[in-house]
């Protein structure tokens, strides 16, 4: 696998210091540790702190989702790994503006561990009050009685984008978490995967598939999914994807969602908005409105191909939040 870099080694820092360069109105890097990025902007006082995280290769997330009406900083580990606890610290302390910092990333191990040293050290080293929510959107991951063993896959940009809004409207630490909380709740995501990646470090692909198959359920790191099919028209595949999440949450006739078809690096836009085609053809026969949709790249793994597909039932607060203006250098919503 051809891949543009120099030093596979060098990648993530390189990546770094190629994107603080490119958006110096957005973001800047602080100087105690450079897997640290916090944006630009002059935050209120009293105003919760949005710290985003995880490894990188999911890019635009994560770094891409720190700007006005999202996040206000990001820790950034190494190609699908967990930030450690220092520059998650350092984030904290540089946004904290005197009404705590709400911590939002995924359901991996390294990230529970990573965060959750860095909440403690802000406690009891900063006096920082810290809240959490953790992501595990994946319907694939475990069965929905184990709903806590779940992955967290595309969703988490739905809860980066309401936990933003909520901060912004001037919601306290407990609120800001029960937006975060809520929004993960009522959403569902499922993805399938066609081709792999492939690690700078190593070359080698992150999981191996047949020419004519495909991975029901795929991780965004290579891992598992339910089955192994062969390889099926858009049409099915989005039949799939959306019947599997309808039968994990219910959605009544008559309710608003948010719809996201996400890529996972390597899928064109084409074939993406192919997949929404049936979404909406599917939702719309069930009664179901489209209150807001996006499709693209939001969390990617590397140039895997593939995509997915996320479902957020909304109610007002979450309509609000949904709607609230973001400019980051990846992602603008008016």
């Amino acid at each position: 696998m051809k891949k543009i870099v120099n030093n596979p080694t060098h990648v993530v820092e390189e990546m770094i210091e190629g994107y603080i360069k490119a958006h110096p109105n957005h973001v800047r890097q602080l100087p105690e540790n450079d897997r640290s990025l916090v944006t630009v902007n002059k935050t209120r006082d009293n105003k919760v702190g949005v710290l985003v995280g995880g490894g990188s290769g999911h890019e635009p997330g994560f770094l891409g989702y720190v700007g006005s009406g999202m996040a206000d900083g990001v820790a950034i580990g190494n190609i699908f790994a967990s930030p450690s606890p220092d520059p998650i610290i350092e984030v904290t302390k540089a946004i904290d503006k005197g009404a705590g910092v709400v911590y939002l990333y995924g359901n991996y191990a390294g990230d529970i561990m990573n965060f959750g040293m860095a909440a403690e050290m802000a406690d009891l080293e900063e006096d920082i009050e810290v809240g959490i929510s953790v992501v595990n959107d994946d319907v694939a991951s475990a069965p929905k009685a184990e709903q806590e063993k779940r992955r967290g896959i595309a969703g988490e940009f739905f809860v980066f984008k309401t936990a933003g809004a909520a901060a912004d409207f001037g919601y306290n630490l407990e609120d800001v978490v029960r937006v975060a909380n809520k929004t993960n709740a009522n959403m569902r995501s499922m993805g399938v995967g066609i081709s792999p990646c492939y690690l700078p470090q190593t070359g080698e692909p992150s999981f191996l598939i047949g020419e004519n198959e495909m991975e029901i359920g795929l991780g965004h790191h290579g891992e598992p999914g339910i089955e192994k099919v062969p390889m099926g028209t858009a049409d099915e595949i989005a039949e799939r994807l959306v019947n599997e999440i309808l039968e994990d949450m219910d959605i009544p006739s008559g309710e608003d969602v948010a719809v996201l078809v996400n890529g996972l690096g390597a899928t064109p836009k084409m074939e993406m908005y192919i997949i929404f085609r049936k979404v909406e053809a599917m939702l719309t026969e069930k009664g179901i409105n489209i209150y807001r949709s996006y499709v693209g790249d939001y969390i990617t793994s590397l140039e895997m191909g593939g995509c997915s597909v996320t479902l957020l039932k909304l109610d007002d607060e979450l309509k609000k939040a949904i709607d609230h203006p973001v400019n980051c250098p990846e992602f603008v919503q008016q």
